[in-house]
């Protein structure tokens, strides 16, 4: 599975219902590539739209039964992935590491 796929079934198997303009904004990408993973998920029937209860032209991104297994899946090898680093480098490489990524997370999300 493509990380920007596994990005967004994480984004809306945290928060059933956003619309794809809230998962552009928490993934800090463009609404035009939110669109085109939903269509690309959609396909696979993973990802379905559904109608806003209230606002008719809003839709909301919810996962299907074939898209929390893709997730669940994906899911397992990220944890098997996160635990050999954390066994290779130990609590103190750790430390370091997960510092070193959120400076780039804060970097990125500057203007």
């Amino acid at each position: 599975m493509a990380p920007a796929h596994y990005s967004l079934l994480f984004c809306i198997h945290d928060e059933p219902g956003l619309t794809g303009a809230e998962a552009a904004r928490r993934l800090n990408v463009t609404p035009q590539a939110v669109a085109s993973l939903v269509t690309r998920l959609e396909g696979r029937g993973q990802l379905e739209r559904r109608q806003h209860a209230l606002h008719r032209h809003v839709q909301e991104l919810h996962l299907t039964g074939a898209g929390r297994e893709a997730f669940g899946s994906a899911s397992r090898v990220v944890a098997d992935i996160e635990r050999r680093v954390v066994e290779r480098l130990g609590s103190d490489g750790t430390a370091q590491l997960t510092a070193l990524l959120e400076q780039v997370v804060e970097a990125v999300r500057e203007p």
